[in-house]
């Protein structure tokens, strides 16, 4: 086991030390996510970048927040499940759906739950998604620029997932009322 350094402004590289005070000034805080990915400027870098990116899609806050959740609980991310339970919270996301994303529940919501068995799909087979499910996805009313979108979402989460899979990242303080385990 490798211990992984949580930098903070003073121990982060160079290249990093702006990044931190992007990360700072748009949270508040530095999540220890962004002091991890910090030892790696060019993954915090593109990190932010996705992030920022994730948020602009066409999705709506839940839609997000399913895409988000969805992998995150499929890839058992300790850290990023409670992060974006608390995230969700604060762009008012009902808390039963939170709540079934968490749990790994069938959706009660037919088309978010037509999302979120799409993102398992793409998530699952690294990209192959068989026609039936591409089909459900688009007859529920999705489109061809958001199964692209989950892509770049996906990218995101597989770089803050692997991350915190490799360093054991603890769960920020604010965030540690929604701790979570997979089942």
């Amino acid at each position: 086991m490798t211990d992984f350094t949580i930098h903070t402004q003073e121990t982060a590289p160079e290249a990093a030390k702006p990044l931190l005070e992007k990360s700072q000034s748009a949270f508040g805080m530095i999540p220890n996510l962004h002091a991890v990915m910090a030892e790696a400027p060019t993954l915090l870098d593109g990190y932010q970048v996705l992030h920022k990116l994730a948020q602009e899609t066409s999705f709506s806050a839940e839609e997000l927040t399913v895409v988000w959740q969805t992998i995150n609980v499929e890839h058992a991310c300790h850290y990023c499940v409670p992060a974006h339970t608390g995230i969700a919270k604060s762009m008012s996301v009902r808390d039963d759906l939170i709540e079934e994303l968490r749990n790994d529940e069938t959706l009660s919501d037919s088309k978010l739950n037509t999302l979120k068995q799409t993102v398992l799909a793409m998530t699952r087979g690294r990209g192959h998604v068989e026609g039936a499910q591409l089909n459900a996805f688009f007859e529920a009313g999705y489109k061809q620029q958001q199964l692209l979108e989950i892509v770049l979402i996906l990218a995101q989460k597989v770089m803050s997932n692997y991350t915190n899979h490799l360093a054991e990242t603890p769960v920020d303080e604010p965030f540690k009322k929604f701790d979570w385990s997979p089942k």
